[in-house]
């Protein structure tokens, strides 16, 4: 069987003005890090896949966790689309924990 590694990124902008929008933002936000994802930029995530299957099933568990109000999108791509993003401003990280270089295939 052969893996082709997918990212999936999170992207919400969620509604913080009571205090239980604010409830809610935290509770999604530990939410996905507790889903193994990363945070790339304020309110987006990021987290490695093994495959589409598992990105599409991660993707499901995500929407059943989202808070009634407020947009979430996700986008689904492979491991060489993600590398080849551009930096226009900024430096990367060189965080090992956001490379695919960690994941074990058992």
């Amino acid at each position: 069987m052969r893996y082709r590694i997918m990212r999936l990124m999170v992207m919400f902008d969620l509604p913080v003005e009571t205090s239980e929008n604010r409830r809610n933002y935290r509770k999604f936000r530990e939410a996905l890090i507790n889903e193994g994802f990363l945070m790339i930029q304020f309110s987006v995530y990021v987290r490695v896949c093994v495959n589409k299957r598992s990105a599409d099933f991660m993707e499901k568990r995500i929407a059943a966790m989202a808070p009634p109000e407020g947009l979430i999108q996700s986008l689904i791509m492979t491991e060489k689309q993600y590398n080849d993003m551009h930096f226009l401003a900024g430096k990367p990280k060189e965080d090992v924990r956001n490379s695919s270089e960690r994941t074990v295939i058992l």
